[in-house]
């Protein structure tokens, strides 16, 4: 069998260029940004006013003055609007540009407004304070945003800052999700008592949809004849097939000699893991890449994150083939002993945590073997645990996958 490292390497040494693509600011959320961002103009673009209140000359302030009489009010957006002697003030919003014959902003808070004149109510005043100044945060041409970024909420708001409306981004692949068996039905459907309802291609649609990827559903019957149909098209069709179920030995296991008669090399049948163990992964060349899950619900799911959702975040980032990517990893304390006896990698499921040291704690929430799925509504992360180890002592730190956000 290939270990879970060598079925890593392997799978992440078969990434590909799928181009780029043009995408208006709304629908690029979720995808890696191609080319970097650079501002069109100083930001802030100009003397920017932090608090709402008055602006004054500082000079005037520091020789004693402490009553001034109020010349204009601006609002956020106005020209603004110059004193022409040290005694006058201009009354200010947040978020106005700061006039050119001021230096110094005074808030709202320490101040009285009396016919039109200004008392300042406190003697310590910092020459500068309250404005945030022109160029500070970045200038005209620099670099904002770097390609490789996934854009997110932060990215879009640069983006819309410096006057960018469409962004080029990296292509997704073309996926088709394929689920098989006769045990199988729909979900509308209702199952006879040896029947179960499809759920593991609409969890891989939904992983999908949360990475940006829109996937179309096929589902195939143990037939031979419709299998290798099927394959064949998907094949010849789309980027990544991702499969669930008919991978193991069993006689109506159909999908490997199928994928085989398409042109699909096996580069790996096997992983030293549980849950997961009979998963398959092969390539067509340069072209399509299948990986075959096996049919048990948290199998699929385990997969798709420990293999299929790393592949994704290397291959957006694609540059040369022999760029190593980089995959970002979390580790978690075990808060409880664990025994795990078979000579396997064990991804275990837990439910993450922090405390008040800072620290990541992972509860372990074993559940009732792969077809146990309801089990992942509980649990929000696996733990891998290494497979030259059978018990494992509270405390111990291990490699963490989460799937769910951690509250």
């Amino acid at each position: 069998m290939t270990s879970t490292s060598e079925a890593e390497n392997i799978i992440l040494q078969q990434r590909r260029d799928y181009g780029t693509e043009m995408r208006c600011l709304h629908e690029a959320a979720g995808r890696v940004l191609a080319e970097d961002i650079c501002a069109d103009r100083d930001l802030p673009p100009y003397d920017r006013v932090t608090m709402d209140g008055i602006a004054i000359q500082y000079d005037t302030f520091e020789k004693g003055i402490r009553t001034f009489q109020v010349k204009a009010t601006m609002a956020a957006g106005d020209e603004p609007i110059e004193v022409e002697h040290g005694y006058q003030c201009i009354e200010l919003m947040t978020g106005c540009a700061l006039p050119a014959s001021t230096d110094t902003v005074i808030r709202y808070e320490d101040i009285e407004i009396n016919n039109g004149y200004v008392l300042v109510k406190i003697d310590t005043v910092r020459k500068g304070q309250n404005i945030h100044c022109k160029g500070k945060d970045t200038t005209e041409g620099e670099v904002v945003v770097l390609a490789g970024r996934v854009v997110d909420p932060p990215v879009i708001s640069m983006a819309a800052s410096v006057g960018i409306s469409t962004l080029l981004v990296r292509k997704n692949p073309t996926v088709l999700i394929i689920s098989t068996g006769d045990e199988v039905v729909g979900i509308d459907e209702q199952p006879t008592p040896w029947q179960v309802r499809q759920s593991n291609n609409h969890t891989i649609k939904s992983i999908l949809q949360q990475h940006g990827i829109t996937a179309e559903m096929m589902h195939i019957a143990d037939d031979e004849v419709a299998i290798r149909k099927h394959i064949g098209e998907a094949v010849a069709k789309y980027d990544v097939l991702l499969l669930s179920g008919g991978i193991s030995m069993g006689k109506y296991d159909y999908i490997p000699k199928a994928l085989e008669e398409a042109g699909v090399t096996q580069l790996f049948h096997k992983v030293k893991q549980r849950p997961g163990k009979p998963f398959w992964f092969g390539a067509q060349g340069s072209r399509a890449l299948v990986f075959a899950f096996p049919g048990n619900p948290v199998s699929v799911f385990m997969c798709m994150y420990r293999y299929f959702l790393p592949w994704l975040a290397a291959n957006s980032k694609y540059q040369t083939p022999n760029t190593k990517p980089q995959i970002p990893e979390q580790y978690a304390i075990l808060e409880h002993e664990i025994t795990f006896a078979p000579e396997l990698q064990y991804f275990m499921q837990v439910r993450l945590k922090g405390n008040r040291y800072g620290q990541l704690l992972a509860t372990p929430m074993e559940g009732n073997g792969s077809g146990d799925f309801a089990n992942l509504v509980h649990a929000n992360a696996f733990m891998e645990l290494p497979a030259d180890q059978s018990t494992f002592m509270k405390g111990e730190v291990h490699r963490v996958w989460p799937f769910k956000p951690i509250v």
